[in-house]
């Protein structure tokens, strides 16, 4: 009988702690960028080229990472201050927000060469596309009288600027609910977030966050129409319902929130703080929180991307004492769904 007992306690044990190792983030490799100083802004992914976008503020360029070989196969220099990226797979371009030139720069071809340019304002930042529009919603301005803060409305296959939407500060991070046709935008500044009609292109309404500020990313759960909203001031998730901005859950994070993703298969929310760390959190259907095992990274890595067919996430590295390098980690995705 002991010894049954015995057996079954270390049988517990050991699915307790396989149970506890699927949620953490397991680095796979590291890709070092050799000559690539600096921080990382945004990233996007080639899913079909296996090919990884980094824009790299110190090297003012887009670089552009073979992910088979684990190397920089190209580099789009010239970008001033590179923020946020999209590439659109239908057409093949890559989409380039230069905050310091305050322009949308447009890469198309093989290797990719600059296409258009489309003059925005002062601190271009980040962007989503609407795939069922093909419209392409980019935030812009808010720096000062001279430069109102917008959310610019780009045509991606004529390239053409069909409107610009004002907002009440800089926007920050924008999430796309096509089930719903709207576009959210965060407005740190304010404390706010904007809900933008897809069809006419207007405000419906705008939600204040209370005492949260510094609202910096975003994510989307469109199965269960919550809004996962990462604070700096205080250091925060939040959870809100998507009907009405209603704040349903909060948990404390790491400082610094910079960029967020939200897996709808393992239902995790990755939040990159850039104090050195990625947060994550198992969200409920009803939006309850449950912090799971943090991972540790270094101060400045505050942006990467979530590839979850790949089953992994990818965390710039920044290149302060020596070469920049990124990160890949396993998400345990896979894990998960056998």
């Amino acid at each position: 009988m002991k010894q049954f007992a015995c057996s079954f306690a270390l049988f517990f044990v050991a699915a307790t702690l396989h149970s506890q190792s699927t949620h953490e983030l397991t680095l796979k490799r590291t890709i070092m960028l050799e000559g690539v100083t600096g921080k990382f802004d945004h990233f996007a992914l080639d899913r079909s080229s296996n090919r990884l976008f980094a824009s790299a503020a110190g090297s003012h360029a887009v670089e552009v990472l073979d992910l088979t070989s684990g190397k920089i196969v190209d580099t789009l220099p010239g970008i001033a201050k590179p923020h946020g990226l999209a590439w659109i797979a239908d057409n093949r371009r890559l989409f380039v927000a230069d905050g310091a030139k305050g322009e949308l720069v447009v890469y198309a071809g093989s290797p990719l060469r600059r296409l258009a340019t489309i003059p925005l304002s002062e601190d271009a930042d980040d962007m989503v596309y609407d795939e069922q529009t093909k419209l392409l919603y980019v935030g812009h301005g808010g720096t000062d009288a001279a430069n109102p803060a917008r959310v610019a409305v780009v045509e991606t296959e004529t390239l053409k600027l069909i409107a610009e939407l004002p907002v009440a500060k800089h926007p920050e991070a924008l999430e796309l609910d096509a089930k719903q046709d709207r576009i959210l935008v965060n407005l740190a500044d304010a404390g706010k977030i904007a809900v933008i009609d897809g069809k006419t292109h207007q405000i419906r309404t705008t939600w204040a966050l209370g005492q949260n500020k510094g609202n910096t990313p975003l994510a989307y759960d469109a199965a269960q129409n919550l809004v996962l909203v990462g604070c700096r001031t205080p250091a925060r998730l939040l959870v809100l319902d998507g009907k009405d901005g209603k704040e349903m859950e909060q948990a404390t994070s790491d400082a610094g929130a910079d960029d967020l993703f939200f897996d709808p298969t393992t239902r995790r929310a990755y939040l990159i703080a850039g104090s050195g760390a990625v947060d994550v959190f198992s969200v409920g259907p009803h939006g309850q929180v449950t912090p799971l095992p943090i991972t540790h990274t270094v101060p400045g890595a505050k942006t990467g991307y979530l590839d979850e067919q790949g089953d992994s996430l990818f965390l710039g590295i920044p290149g302060i004492a020596g070469d920049a390098a990124v990160r890949v980690y396993d998400t345990g995705r896979s894990e998960r769904e056998h």
